[in-house]
C-alpha cells in the first residue's frame, strides 16, 4: 500500500512538472507573438474565446492562460470586458487533456518522451525547442500513466469500489474535487484520474461527474491567488472566473439527472462519459455567459468599483489618409511620440518605485508596457518610412529625420527603465541594502530625471522651444550629480559604510538614469535644430 501511495504521488509530481515546464516553454516561444494575440483577442469577444481555446491547447493549462490574461489586464493592455471571452475559451481548451487520456495517450507516453528526448539531444536549435515541448507533453501523460498503475490494485479492494460506485450526495463529490484541485492547482489531474478510474471500472459516472464539477471550481484558486498582487481589473477577472464556474456547476446540479442521462446517451464507456461531462459543463458555462458578457462586465464593475484604464497597444494618431500630405503626416507622428514618451515616463516612475519596494507583479506590468513602447516604435518607424517615399522639402526632411531619431531615443529610455527594474530585482534577491546617503542620492537624481522627461514631453507636445535649453542644462546638472554620487559611493565603500554587494547595483542604476537623461538631451538637440518646429 505504501509503495502504491508513493507511486501515485510520484505520478502527480511528474504531471505537474511536465505541465509547468511545457507552459513556461510555450510562453517563451509565444512571447514574440503576443501583440498579434492581443490584437485578435480585443477585436471581438468571440475571437478572444477562440484565442483562449488555442492558448490553452498550446500551454496545456487553463490556469496558465488565465494568469497570462490577468497579467495583460493588470498592465492595462486589454480591458476587463475583453478578458472574459479569453477565460471562457481557456475553460473549453483544458477539456482536451481528459479526452487524450481516453484515447490512451498515457499508454504511448513513453514513446512521446523518447521522441522528444531524441530531438532535444540531437536536433538543431529550433528542433531542440520542439523536442523539449514534446518531451514535457509526454511527461504529463506519463505521470498520469504512473497514477493509473498505482490505482490498478484497487480493483481488488471491495470497500474502495463500493465507496466510489455507490451513488452518494453530489455535493460531497463537488467538495472533494474542489479541495483536491485547489491543492494541486490543476483540474486536469482529478479529471484525468476520474477517466483512469473509469477505464478500470473503479467508479460510477454518477460519482465521477460531481468530482469533475468540483475540479472546475477548484481550478479558479490559481487565478484568485494570482490576483491578490494585481490591480482591480485583474481581481475582477479572477472573481468572474470563479462565478462562471460556480454558477455553471449550480445549474448542472439542478438538472443533474438530465445531465447524467445526456452523457450516458453519448457513450457507454465511463471514461468517455467523464471526458464528455468535463467538456459539456464548460460548454454550458460558455453558452450561459457568452451572449451576456457586456451586461455581466457592467454588473461586475458596479459590484467591484474601480478605474478601468487601458493602454492602447496600437497607434491612435497614425492616420494613413494623412500620408498624402507630409506636413499632416508628421503632425500625426508628433502626437504619437507624445503617447510614447508618456509611457516611457510611467515606466521610469514605476521602476524607481521598485528600488525599495520590489513586487514581481509590477515587474510583469512594466514588461507589458515596454512591449507597447516597442510596438509603437515599430509602427511609427514604418509610418515615417511611408512619408519618406514622398517628395519632401528640406525643412520637412529635417523634421522626418529628427522624429526618426526621437522615436528610437524614447524606446531606449524604456529599455533603461527595464534595466532599473532588473537591478531592483537583483537587489531584492540578494538582499542588498543601500546606505541612507545612497538612497537620498538616487532619489534626488531620479526626481531630476523625471522632471527632465516631463520637460521633454512638454516640448514634443506643445512645441515650446523655450524649454529646450532648460533640458540641456538639466541633463548637464544630472551628469555632474551622478559623477559626484559615484565618487562619494566609492568613498563610502572604502570606509565600509556601503555594502559590497550593493555597490555595483547602485552604480548601474545611476548609469541607466544617466542614459535616460542623455536621450532627453539628444531629443532636445534634435528639436533645436528644426527651423519649422513649431
Amino acid at each position: 500500500m505504501f509503495n502504491n501511495i508513493l507511486l501515485f504521488i510520484t505520478g502527480l509530481v511528474l504531471f505537474l512538472f511536465g505541465m509547468i515546464k511545457l507552459s513556461e516553454l510555450m510562453q517563451q516561444q509565444l512571447s514574440g507573438s503576443i501583440r498579434d494575440y492581443l490584437k485578435i483577442s480585443v477585436a471581438r469577444p468571440i475571437y478572444g474565446f477562440f484565442m483562449g481555446i488555442v492558448s490553452t491547447l498550446l500551454l496545456q493549462s487553463s490556469s496558465a492562460t488565465t494568469l497570462l490574461t490577468m497579467g495583460v489586464v493588470s498592465a492595462g493592455l486589454i480591458s476587463f470586458y475583453h478578458s472574459l471571452g479569453i477565460i471562457l475559451g481557456a475553460d473549453i481548451g483544458t477539456t482536451l487533456t481528459a479526452q487524450l487520456v481516453v484515447w490512451k495517450f498515457t499508454t504511448i507516453s513513453p514513446f512521446i518522451i523518447l521522441a522528444g528526448g531524441i530531438l532535444m539531444f540531437t536536433g538543431k536549435e529550433r528542433q531542440r525547442s520542439i523536442g523539449e515541448a514534446i518531451f514535457y507533453f509526454g511527461l504529463i501523460f506519463f505521470g498520469l500513466n504512473i497514477t493509473s498503475e498505482a490505482t490498478a490494485p484497487l480493483k481488488n479492494n471491495q470497500a474502495f469500489i463500493r465507496f466510489f460506485q455507490e451513488v452518494k450526495n453530489p455535493l460531497i463529490g463537488v467538495g472533494i474535487g474542489a479541495v483536491f484541485t485547489g491543492i494541486v492547482q490543476a483540474s486536469a489531474i482529478p479529471v484525468g484520474i476520474m477517466v483512469i478510474m473509469g477505464q478500470q471500472g473503479l467508479i460510477s459516472i454518477e460519482n465521477a461527474v460531481p468530482i469533475v464539477f468540483g475540479a472546475n471550481i477548484g481550478t479558479t484558486v490559481t487565478a484568485l491567488l494570482g490576483s491578490l498582487v494585481l490591480n482591480i481589473n485583474a481581481k475582477r477577472s479572477a472573481i468572474s472566473h470563479l462565478l462562471f464556474k460556480v454558477i455553471g456547476v449550480i445549474f448542472a446540479l439542478v438538472f443533474f439527472p438530465f445531465f447524467i442521462d445526456l452523457i450516458k446517451t453519448l457513450s457507454s464507456q465511463v471514461s468517455q462519459q467523464v471526458a464528455f461531462s468535463h467538456f459539456f459543463l464548460n460548454l454550458l458555462v460558455a453558452l450561459i455567459f457568452g451572449f451576456f458578457l457586456k451586461p455581466f462586465s457592467y454588473i461586475m464593475e458596479k459590484i467591484i468599483p474601480g478605474k478601468d484604464e487601458t493602454l492602447p497597444l496600437w497607434p491612435e494618431y497614425l492616420n494613413k489618409r494623412c500620408l498624402n500630405n507630409a506636413d499632416d503626416a508628421l503632425e500625426c507622428v508628433r502626437k504619437e511620440l507624445v503617447r510614447e514618451i508618456v509611457l516611457a515616463r510611467k515606466m521610469l516612475i514605476d521602476s524607481l518605485g521598485l528600488i525599495n519596494n520590489f513586487k514581481s507583479a509590477k515587474r510583469k506590468d512594466l514588461g507589458y508596457i515596454e512591449m507597447v513602447i516597442d510596438n509603437l516604435q515599430a509602427e511609427i518607424t514604418k509610418y515615417l518610412w511611408n512619408i519618406s517615399c514622398s517628395q519632401l522639402s528640406p525643412e520637412l526632411s529635417k523634421r522626418l529625420f529628427a522624429f526618426s531619431s526621437i522615436v528610437y531615443d524614447i524606446e531606449r529610455m524604456g529599455d533603461h527603465s527595464t534595466n532599473i527594474v532588473e537591478l531592483s530585482e537583483s537587489k531584492h534577491i540578494r538582499r542588498a541594502i543601500f546606505s541612507e546617503p545612497a538612497l537620498i542620492e538616487i532619489k534626488e537624481i531620479g526626481r531630476l530625471v523625471i522632471q527632465t522627461v516631463d520637460l521633454t514631453s512638454s516640448v514634443i507636445e506643445d512645441k515650446n522651444r523655450v524649454n529646450l535649453d532648460v533640458i540641456i542644462d538639466m541633463t548637464a546638472k544630472i551628469d555632474h550629480l551622478i559623477k559626484d554620487a559615484i565618487d562619494r559611493h566609492l568613498q563610502r565603500f572604502y570606509q565600509r559604510i556601503c555594502r559590497a554587494e550593493a555597490g555595483p547595483i547602485f552604480v548601474d542604476m545611476l548609469v541607466n538614469l544617466e542614459g535616460i537623461s542623455r536621450h532627453c538631451r539628444i531629443i532636445a538637440g534634435q528639436l533645436k535644430g528644426l527651423e519649422v518646429y513649431p
